[in-house]
C-alpha cells in the first residue's frame, strides 16, 4: 500500500506540474509582444526576400535584371552582403574611413565614382596579402603593379601606396573599357583579365557581360560590386543601423618629401609623435623599419596633423 501511495501521490504531481507548466507557456505567448508564437523568434528579426532596385547600374550602365539567370546571380550577391551582417557593418564603417581618399583620386584620374566598390569589394579596406599574392587596396598582383611602374620590392611596396595604386588601376580599367567596349566589362577583365575576358566573347560571340560565360569567380564579381553599392549607399533599407560617431576616420594628413635615406623609421616617427605603429597606418608602402633609397628618389610621406 505504501508503494501504491507513492505512486499515485508522484503520479498527481506530474499532472499538476504539466497543467501549470502549459498554463504558464500559454500566457507567456500571449502577453510576450515580442515573440512570435509560430516561429519563436524575435518579432523584429525576419529573413526576408529581398526586392531588387529598378535603377541598378554599374558607372550609368543598366542591369538587366530581367534577365532571369541575371536577376538570380543580383539577388544572391544582395543577399550574402545584407545577412552577413558582421561583415556588412565593418565594410561600412572601413567605407567611411577610406571612401573620402578614394573619391577625389578616382576624379582626378577619370575613373567613374562607383569603382570605389570594386576596391572594397577586393581588398575590404584591409592591408592583408590574398592567397593568390595580390596586395594593396587594389589587390594589384607584383607583375601587374611592375609593369604599370609600382615600385614593389621588399624594402618599398607601392601597391600599398593609395595614390599611386589608385592612379594605376584607373589606368588598367580605362585601358580595358576601350579594348572591351564597357565599363562592367572593364570590371570583369580586373578580375579575369584581359585577354580571358575577351578570348571568352569572342568565342561566344557576345558582346556584353551578362551575356558571357565566365569563370565562377568572375560570374559574381560584378554582381558582388553591384551588391556593395547598393548596401552600402543604402545602409538603413537592408537593416543596418549605426551612428555616425561609430564609423571608422582617418585624420587629415599633411606631407613629408624624403629624398634620402631613412635609417630608423621609429626614430623619424618620434619627431612627429608618432609610434612605429601610428607611422605605418599612415605609410604602409614603406615594408620595413628602415627606407634605403640608394637612387634618391622623392618619397611623399603622410603624417597626420
Amino acid at each position: 500500500m505504501k508503494k501504491q501511495n507513492k505512486i499515485l501521490i508522484y503520479v498527481s504531481i506530474c499532472i499538476v506540474a504539466t497543467f501549470f507548466y502549459n498554463g504558464i507557456s500559454k500566457t507567456t505567448l500571449t502577453n510576450n509582444t515580442n515573440q512570435d508564437p509560430e516561429t519563436q523568434t524575435h518579432e523584429t528579426y525576419k529573413i526576408k526576400a529581398l526586392k531588387l532596385p529598378e535603377n541598378l547600374n554599374l558607372a550609368g550602365e543598366r542591369v538587366p535584371v530581367e534577365i532571369n539567370d541575371v536577376k538570380e546571380r543580383m539577388e544572391r550577391e544582395l543577399l550574402v552582403n545584407t545577412y552577413w551582417q558582421s561583415n556588412g557593418i565593418l565594410l561600412i564603417k572601413r567605407a567611411n574611413k577610406y571612401f573620402p581618399v578614394l573619391e577625389p583620386l578616382l576624379k582626378k584620374y577619370g575613373l567613374p565614382d562607383d569603382f570605389k566598390f570594386l576596391a572594397l569589394a577586393e581588398s575590404a579596406f584591409i592591408d592583408e596579402t590574398s592567397t593568390a599574392g595580390a596586395a594593396g587596396m587594389w589587390h594589384f598582383m607584383k607583375a601587374t603593379g611592375k609593369e604599370y611602374g609600382l615600385e614593389i620590392n621588399k624594402n618599398v611596396d607601392e601597391r600599398y601606396n593609395i595614390e599611386k595604386s589608385t592612379k594605376v588601376a584607373a589606368t588598367y580599367l580605362k585601358k580595358a573599357k576601350n579594348n572591351l567596349g564597357s565599363w562592367t566589362l572593364a570590371a570583369a577583365a580586373y578580375n579575369a583579365g584581359n585577354y580571358g575576358v575577351s578570348k571568352r566573347l569572342k568565342a561566344q560571340e557576345v558582346n556584353n557581360y551578362y551575356d558571357v560565360k565566365l569563370p565562377d569567380e568572375t560570374e559574381r564579381y560584378v554582381f558582388r560590386i553591384l551588391a556593395l553599392k547598393e548596401v552600402i549607399g543604402n545602409p538603413k533599407k537592408y537593416g543596418f543601423v549605426f551612428d555616425q560617431e561609430d564609423l571608422y576616420t582617418l585624420k587629415p594628413t599633411k606631407v613629408i618629401k624624403v629624398d634620402t635615406a631613412i635609417t630608423n623609421i621609429t626614430r623619424f616617427a618620434k619627431r612627429y609623435n608618432l609610434n612605429y605603429k601610428e607611422f605605418k597606418i599612415y605609410n604602409p608602402w614603406l615594408r620595413e623599419n628602415k627606407l634605403n633609397n640608394k637612387s634618391r628618389k622623392l618619397y611623399e610621406i603622410k603624417v597626420p596633423i
